[in-house]
């Protein structure tokens, strides 16, 4: 079953992992705040000193920022659409499907060369 994926299905999901993972690389760049947000300061542990938590201002995102953000979402939406609405799932049973979509995610055609292993987990 896992290696009688077709060609468009397993160039899909490449695409997707790709995607997501620049989806989420992206995301990791961005301030905290889509809008800009006052910050605020962090708890001072009474015995040892150590800050924790607390957030610096953000500047909110630029225009250009929002519009890139958006267009890499997009993509990540429609390649997952793609790939979950593709007929080959129609021709797999139920009691199988699952199986055969997790196997789809770690083909070895589906994922890329490059790819972290935390990053593909999260998907």
């Amino acid at each position: 079953m896992a290696d009688t994926f077709p060609p468009d299905l397993l160039d899909a999901q490449l695409r997707l992992h790709r995607a997501r993972a620049e989806y989420e690389a992206f995301c990791r760049t961005l301030p905290w705040s889509v809008v800009p947000a006052k910050g605020w300061p962090g708890e001072v542990h009474p015995h040892t000193g150590v800050v924790t938590g607390g957030r610096a201002d953000s500047p909110g995102y630029t225009d250009e920022q929002k519009v890139d953000y958006a267009r890499r979402r997009e993509l990540v939406r429609d390649l997952s659409i793609q790939v979950s609405t593709h007929p080959y799932w129609a021709t797999i049973e139920d009691p199988a499907r699952v199986e055969a979509r997790m196997a789809l995610k770690h083909h070895p055609d589906a994922v890329p060369a490059t790819a972290e292993p935390a990053a593909l987990k999260a998907g």
